[in-house]
């Protein structure tokens, strides 16, 4: 597959906000391999909270495209530390399994080292999410034994179905191996 990576502008919302939802949520969700529809309900974000990170400087959302067809996306935000953030990786639920994530990270990576000269990339997910985290120790990340607690009564990131859902942290060097 030719894959092509580039930054969200404001005329991607309506299909990144699909594209998101259907990632994280709801029926649609529960077609690939991994996904949050069993731990929350409600919505993963808002056209509204795109716009904002579409509009700070110190975020940038990577577009996977297919030809003109949106199939992943993932946030980049540099932080006040100097390292980078990984967030909001998402894959077409009928596209995951496929590399697809794996090829999203790695061009996250390369802009965050490249770009932002990050010499670390941090990501937080809920800790239920044993089969993420796993993933994510594969492509070498490992947890930072810090947790964050989830922002459970806060509805513009979804509807918790239980209430002991917290984030862990997940670190990666990107320092350039001698």
């Amino acid at each position: 597959m030719s894959l092509t990576l580039r930054p969200a502008t404001p005329d991607d919302i309506p299909a990144l906000h699909r594209l998101v939802e259907s990632a994280y949520r709801g029926e649609t969700a529960k077609k690939g391999w991994t996904h949050e529809a069993d731990l929350l309900g409600g919505q993963r974000t808002d056209a509204d909270g795109l716009a904002e990170i579409i509009a700070d400087a110190d975020k940038t959302l990577l577009l996977a495209l297919e030809g003109d067809v949106l199939i992943g996306c993932v946030l980049v935000a540099r932080q006040a530390d100097g390292s980078a953030y990984l967030g909001m990786l998402s894959v077409d639920p009928d596209r995951q399994a496929g590399g697809l994530g794996r090829q999203l990270m790695a061009g996250a990576e390369a802009f965050a080292a490249g770009t932002l000269k990050a010499p670390r990339m941090e990501m937080t997910v809920i800790r239920q999410r044993t089969e993420l985290i796993a993933w994510y120790e594969r492509r070498g990340y490992a947890l930072t034994g810090e947790t964050q607690p989830f922002p459970l009564d806060d509805e513009r990131f979804g509807l918790p179905k239980r209430r002991d859902l917290e984030f862990v942290v997940l670190a990666k060097d990107l320092s350039p191996t001698l």
